[in-house]
C-alpha cells in the first residue's frame, strides 16, 4: 500500500471512530419535568432569573435623584411583567408619587435610602372644576407643572372625593391631570388644589412589596392631604401588597393608609411624627395583618380601623404616645384579632370601641395578651372603652396598670363597658386600677 493510500484509509477509520462515539451519546432531554406547570396568569412556567435594575444617585442603570429616576426603574421592570428595583443610598426628593405597579418589588437600602416629598403649595381654581373633568384651571400657575402630583378639592369634596393625579400637560393657568375628578369642585365653596399626593402611591395592583426605605413627608412644607386618598405610604386595591422594615415620618396626614385592598401585610415598620392617624386599614379591607410594628407620637390614633375591618391579625406592634387613642375600632369592624400589643402613653384611652349600632358594631373581636398602661390626659381614662350596641368580644389575659406616681395617674379604669354594650368574656386579665371595671350595662348582663 502506498504512503497516501495508507492515510486516506487512516482517516476514513478515525472518522468512523468518531462518528460510532457521536451515535452512542445520548441526546439532551429538554422535554418538561413533571413538576413543571404554567403559572396561574401567564402561559409559561416559573423563570429562576427575573428582570432586576439599579437606582441610584452615583451610580446603577439608572442615576438620579428625585422620583423621575425612581419611576424609570419601577415602570421599566413592570413592562417585562416584574422583577426587582433596588433603589441605593441617598434622599430623594418626590415631586410626585412613586407609583408602585403590579409584580415589582422595591427595595431600599434601609435607613440610607430616603424619598422625601418636595415643598408643597396650595392655590385657588378660576373656574369651577366638574365632576369627571380632566383639567383644572388656577389662579396661580406657578409652581405647578408637567409631571407633578396634584390634590384638588373644595370644601364638600373631603375623604374619598378629593381628587389626587397626576399633571400631564399645561396651557397657560390650565393643567390636564390623569384621573377624572371625583367630585365637583366648586369657586363658591372655595375649591383649590394642592401639590399634595402620597410619598408611594399603589392603585390597582397585585404581587407588589415595598421594603427597606425610609418615607419623610416633610410636613413643616407641606398642606394637610386626607388619610382616604393620602399617606407616606398610600394603597387603593392593592392586593396583598407586603411593606416591610419601612420608616414613615413627618407626613402631614397619615402614616401608612391602605383602603380597599385585601391581604395587605405590615411588618417590622416604625411610623412616627404624622399628623393624623399612624396605621389606616380602612374602606372595607379584609384579612390584613400588621405585626411588629411601632406606631409613636402620631396626632390621632395609632392603630385606626376603619370601616369593615374584618379577620384581620394585629400582633406585636408598639403603639405610644400618640395624640388620641393607641387603637380605635367601629364601623363593621368584626372578627380581628388583637394580641400581645405593648399601648401606652397614648392621649386618650388605649383600646377605643367606637359607638355604633347593632349592625354596624365592631362584634367578635379577641383582645388577647396586650400590655395597656399609662395611657390618657386627664383621669377617669379607661384602658378599654367599649361604646355601643358590641357584642361578643373576648378580652383575655390582658395587663392592664397605671405605673406612674399616684398622683400623676390618670388610667384609673381598667375596662368601662357603656350601657348597651352586649355580651363580653372577660377572662384572668391583670388589672390595677381605681375602678378595675366599670360595667354600666345594668342587671341584665353577666
Amino acid at each position: 500500500m502506498s504512503k497516501p493510500t495508507f492515510i486516506l484509509g487512516l482517516l476514513f477509520a478515525i472518522n468512523g471512530i468518531s462518528n460510532i462515539t457521536q451515535a452512542v451519546e445520548p441526546p439532551t432531554d429538554f422535554s418538561p419535568r413533571p413538576d413543571e406547570q404554567q403559572l396561574p396568569l401567564a402561559m409559561h412556567s416559573q423563570m429562576n432569573v427575573k428582570p432586576m435594575i439599579q437606582v441610584g444617585q452615583s451610580e446603577g442603570d439608572i442615576r438620579g435623584n428625585d422620583n423621575r429616576a425612581l419611576q424609570a426603574a419601577v415602570d421599566y421592570v413592570a413592562a417585562l411583567g416584574g422583577g426587582i428595583v433596588r433603589i441605593g443610598p441617598g434622599e430623594y426628593l418626590m415631586h410626585d408619587s412613586l407609583h408602585l405597579r403590579s409584580g415589582v418589588q422595591v427595595m431600599g437600602s434601609g435607613q440610607e435610602t430616603i424619598l422625601k416629598k418636595a415643598a408643597g403649595q396650595v392655590v385657588s381654581l378660576g373656574i369651577d372644576g366638574d365632576f369627571g373633568e380632566q383639567q383644572v384651571t388656577l389662579v396661580d400657575k406657578s409652581g405647578f407643572g408637567v409631571g407633578q402630583g396634584i390634590a384638588i378639592w373644595d370644601d364638600a369634596a373631603g375623604g374619598f372625593h378629593t381628587t389626587v393625579a397626576r399633571i400631564t400637560g399645561q396651557s397657560d393657568h390650565t393643567f390636564s391631570i390623569d384621573r377624572p375628578l371625583m367630585a365637583d369642585c366648586l369657586v363658591e365653596r372655595h375649591a383649590k388644589a394642592g401639590t399634595l399626593y402620597p410619598v408611594v402611591s399603589g392603585y390597582d395592583l397585585v404581587d407588589v412589596s415595598l421594603s427597606h426605605i425610609v418615607i419623610d413627608g416633610n410636613k413643616e412644607c407641606n398642606a394637610h392631604l386626607n388619610g382616604c386618598r393620602g399617606a407616606g405610604i398610600f394603597l387603593y386595591r392593592a392586593f396583598g401588597t407586603q411593606i416591610q422594615d419601612c420608616q414613615v415620618r413627618n407626613f402631614n396626614g397619615d402614616g401608612i393608609s391602605f383602603q380597599q385592598s385585601n391581604d395587605v401585610v405590615v411588618t417590622s415598620c416604625t411610623i412616627e411624627g404624622n399628623t393624623e392617624l399612624g396605621l389606616h386599614p380602612g374602606s372595607g379591607s379584609q384579612r390584613p395583618t400588621i405585626r411588629n410594628c411601632v406606631s409613636r407620637n402620631n396626632g390621632t390614633d395609632g392603630l385606626f380601623l376603619c370601616w369593615r375591618v374584618r379577620h384581620g391579625v394585629f400582633e406585636n406592634n408598639l403603639l405610644e404616645g400618640n395624640g388620641r387613642f393607641g387603637i380605635s375600632i367601629g364601623h363593621k369592624d368584626s372578627d380581628n384579632l388583637l394580641q400581645k400589643n405593648l399601648i401606652r402613653k397614648n392621649n386618650s384611652h388605649g383600646i377605643f370601641f367606637r359607638n355604633e349600632t347593632l349592625g354596624m358594631a365592631a362584634h367578635r373581636n379577641q383582645v388577647i395578651e396586650n400590655t395597656i398602661e399609662d395611657n390618657g390626659a386627664e383621669p377617669g381614662t379607661a384602658a378599654i372603652r367599649v361604646r355601643g350596641e358590641t357584642n361578643d368580644l373576648v378580652f383575655t389575659n390582658n395587663q392592664i396598670r397605671d405605673t406612674r406616681d399616684p398622683k400623676h395617674q390618670t388610667q384609673t379604669v381598667g375596662i368601662l363597658l357603656e350601657t348597651q354594650v352586649g355580651l363580653v368574656d372577660l377572662d384572668e386579665n391583670e388589672i390595677l386600677a381605681n375602678k378595675p371595671i366599670e360595667d354600666q350595662r345594668g342587671a341584665n348582663h353577666p
